[in-house]
């Protein structure tokens, strides 16, 4: 299985095709887009790997936004004793959900590549089993 190591947000990111992950906010970009990341620290897979100094020059992997949302609410709960000072706060990161679609070598050649994502709904589903 093919992976590749991308850098995006100020992070670092190991991925493989078809995983969805949460990064670090995408601005100025509409759901169900595709996005190119091309700061590639290193590909391969179980018998070789390419390592960039300090990218690979040429590598890209291909993804779809599937949304932008916000997480859960993180409390600051700040409390000084005995000086009847409490300060509540709360904080929701801003994140993106991106679903990868292709690893691309440094000379263009696909390396891996996600299964098609078939949509069908639960309504379908059950009603194929009821009538069963």
């Amino acid at each position: 299985m093919s992976y590749a190591v991308i850098k995006t947000g100020g992070k670092q990111y190991k991925v493989k095709s078809g995983e969805i992950l949460k990064i670090e906010k995408l601005t100025n970009i509409k759901a169900n887009s595709k996005i190119e990341f091309n700061e590639i620290l290193a590909y391969g897979d179980d018998s070789k790997i390419e390592v960039g100094a300090p990218m690979v020059n040429g590598a890209k992997v291909e993804a779809d936004l599937i949304k932008n949302s916000k997480n859960r609410t993180v409390l600051i709960f700040k409390k000084r004793r005995r000086h009847n000072s409490r300060r509540k706060n709360g904080h929701r990161q801003e994140y993106s959900m991106i679903r990868i679609n292709k690893i691309f070598s440094k000379d263009g050649k696909i390396l891996s590549e996600a299964e098609k994502v078939s949509k069908v709904t639960k309504k379908t589903e059950t009603k194929k089993e009821a009538s069963k």
